[in-house]
C-alpha cells in the first residue's frame, strides 16, 4: 500500500506539460493497439482442398460489345496471378466455379470544359458475381450488385474511344482484384 501512495505522490508532482505528454503517449498506445479486430494473416474462407477453378463465360446484359470477354479475362488473369488456384479447362474438372453477369455498364460526364462539353467521363459497372464449390453448389462468396468505376479523358473521337476501352479494361482488372480479395477473405 505504501508503494502505491509513493508512486501517486511522484505522479501528482509532475508539471502540467508532463501530464499532457503522458496522457498523449497513453492515448497513442491505445490507438495503435486498436480494437483487436483484424484479418488473420494467410487465413482464407476457401478450404485448402479446393485447388482448381473454372471461370465460366460471363453473361452480358448490356449493349457493350465484348464486355463479357474483357471481364472474364480479367478474372482469369487475377486467378493466374495470385497462384492460389490452377485453372481448370472445363467446369467438370474444377473444384470451384466463378460466374459473372454484367448487369449494367454506363458512362456519364464527370467534368466539363469551359464550352460545356465533357472533359472527362466516368464508366460504371454493376456485376453479379458468384464463387461456389462445383460438387456441392455451396456458395463460398457472392454479390448480386458488385460495382466499380473508372474515369477516362474525353478528347477527339478516336482518342476518346481508345481511352474508354483502356478505362474499361482497367475497370475490369480492378473489379477482379477487389472481388478476388473478398472471395478469399469470406466477406
Amino acid at each position: 500500500m505504501n508503494i502505491g501512495k509513493g508512486v501517486w505522490g511522484q505522479i501528482s508532482n509532475l508539471s502540467p506539460n508532463r501530464w499532457r505528454t503522458g496522457i498523449l503517449m497513453v492515448l497513442t498506445a491505445l490507438l495503435l493497439t486498436g480494437c483487436g479486430y483484424h484479418f488473420a494473416g494467410g487465413e482464407e474462407s476457401v478450404a485448402p482442398g479446393l485447388r482448381t477453378v473454372f471461370v465460366d463465360v460471363f453473361t452480358n446484359r448490356t449493349s457493350e460489345a465484348y464486355a463479357e470477354n474483357i471481364f472474364r479475362s480479367a478474372f482469369i488473369s487475377r486467378f493466374v496471378q495470385e497462384g492460389r488456384f490452377k485453372l481448370a479447362h472445363s467446369r467438370g474438372e474444377a473444384d470451384v466455379i466463378c460466374r459473372g453477369t454484367i448487369l449494367s455498364l454506363q458512362s456519364s460526364p464527370l467534368s466539363y470544359k469551359a464550352t460545356n462539353l465533357s472533359a472527362e467521363d466516368r464508366i460504371m459497372v454493376t456485376l453479379e458475381i458468384s464463387f461456389e464449390e462445383r460438387e456441392s453448389g455451396r456458395s463460398i462468396w457472392a454479390d448480386g450488385a458488385f460495382t466499380g468505376a473508372g474515369d477516362f479523358p474525353v478528347t477527339t473521337v478516336g482518342v476518346t474511344e481508345s481511352s474508354r476501352k483502356n478505362a474499361l479494361t482497367k475497370l475490369a482488372n480492378d473489379t477482379a482484384e477487389r472481388a478476388y480479395s473478398l472471395m478469399m477473405s469470406g466477406f
